[in-house]
């Protein structure tokens, strides 16, 4: 639960302090790691602070949960041992045979092989829409359909999705507006405020930030599809543990920092990139035309630290742009501290190859750190010379 106290303190002072509460016994400033499978009942059902058995809650995971639901204004936070677990809790709690579900024409590759090859086994119908477009959501909508899922800026090729306008469509439909918020974090982007029913992380990413840890969340500010979602949490087990909770508070407190950084360097990249004879696209909504940069500047705080790029000469060109970074580590994942480059078509997006969530051969994704934006631009530029 949302803790009220921190309700009106700004950002940075939540994610230093909701959830955060000085141990009573010792008064340690930092939660302890509570690496404890069960607690001691003071007689049959007297259970102390709501203990019983670390799946159903761990006092650790709650400092995390508060803290999630304050910095996302929510009023329910739940934490996951990944983010496709959380996608997968929240998928049984909210779906059953027969219903509907939107999803995003560039679409996480994660999320795509949930719907294609697991949930679509036991009954759940999906389409797929550019949901940058209105039109093409409402166009998108059945009768049957529940959910609409929205990634914004999206993963990989940066899009972006007015959520206030796909939240009013959603409620028109009598269907449940859900934001994978993994790519703004929090610091930059308000779902719920925007009228999003349930905000998603991969906790992994930019929350952790470290690169040494993977979760998964989802936060709501309704309070029956909290409790629906925690019932499933408990049920199905898949619950973020105590030392991984405690390393996603830890780096939850430099968030604000970390984030302005990511956003100031990445805006130099993009520039380098756009002014490249060797890069024939820069997606970043930053750049003034980036089709959603209007949006995005309407509803974010800054424009983060993902950049997407198309390499003259085709796949094998992005390949070998990929394969010459030195800072740049080639890798998957997104979010830390270090600036990671991939290829999305062989790495990240491989599961979507040959349907219509395919990516482009020639694209190059970065992830872009925090670490000097002069070194970072020399090491593409020798990339792709």
């Amino acid at each position: 639960m949302s803790d009220d106290s921190h309700e009106h303190q700004s950002f940075e002072t939540r994610a230093i302090h909701a959830g955060n509460k000085a141990d009573p016994l010792t008064g340690a400033v930092v939660p302890p790691i509570y690496q404890v499978s069960t607690y001691k009942q003071d007689g049959v059902g007297g259970l102390r602070g709501g203990y019983e058995y670390s799946r159903s809650a761990n006092p650790t995971r709650t400092a995390l949960e508060e803290n999630l639901a304050a910095l996302e204004g929510g009023q329910r936070g739940l934490a996951f041992a990944s983010g496709l677990a959380a996608e997968d809790c929240l998928l049984r709690a909210m779906l059953s045979p027969g219903d509907h579900v939107v999803i995003p024409n560039d679409a996480y590759g994660g999320t795509f092989r949930l719907f294609a090859k697991v949930v679509s086994r036991w009954g759940v119908e999906w389409s797929v829409a550019d949901t940058s477009d209105p039109a093409a959501v409402r166009a998108a909508i059945t009768p049957k359909t529940k959910l609409i899922w929205v990634e914004t800026p999206s993963n990989p090729l940066l899009g972006i999705t007015d959520i206030a306008v796909v939240a009013d469509i959603a409620r028109t439909a009598g269907a449940k507006l859900v934001v994978d918020n993994t790519f703004a974090s929090p610091y930059l982007q308000q779902p719920l405020a925007l009228g999003a029913d349930v905000v998603l992380h991969s906790l992994t990413k930019y929350m952790g930030g470290h690169s040494d840890v993977v979760g998964g969340a989802l936060i709501t500010s309704d309070a029956a599809l909290g409790e629906e979602l925690a019932y499933h949490q408990n049920a199905m087990g898949a619950i973020a543990g105590p030392f991984d909770s405690w390393i996603v508070l830890r780096g939850i407190k430099t968030l604000a920092v970390r984030m302005d950084r990511h956003s100031e360097n990445a805006t130099r990249v993009a520039d380098m990139l756009t002014r490249h004879p060797k890069v024939s696209k820069v997606l970043y909504p930053g750049l003034p035309e980036h089709p959603g940069h209007e949006i995005a500047a309407k509803q974010m705080r800054s424009f983060g630290g993902m950049i997407s790029f198309q390499v003259v000469g085709g796949e094998e060109a992005a390949v070998e742009v990929c394969n010459r970074a030195q800072l740049f580590t080639l890798g998957e994942s997104l979010g830390g501290v270090e600036s990671l480059i991939e290829h999305p078509g062989r790495m990240t997006h491989a599961s979507v190859a040959g349907s219509a969530l395919e990516v482009p051969g020639d694209l190059v994704r970065l992830s872009v750190g925090i670490e000097s934006a002069d070194d970072l631009i020399a090491d593409l530029t020798q990339a792709l010379r």
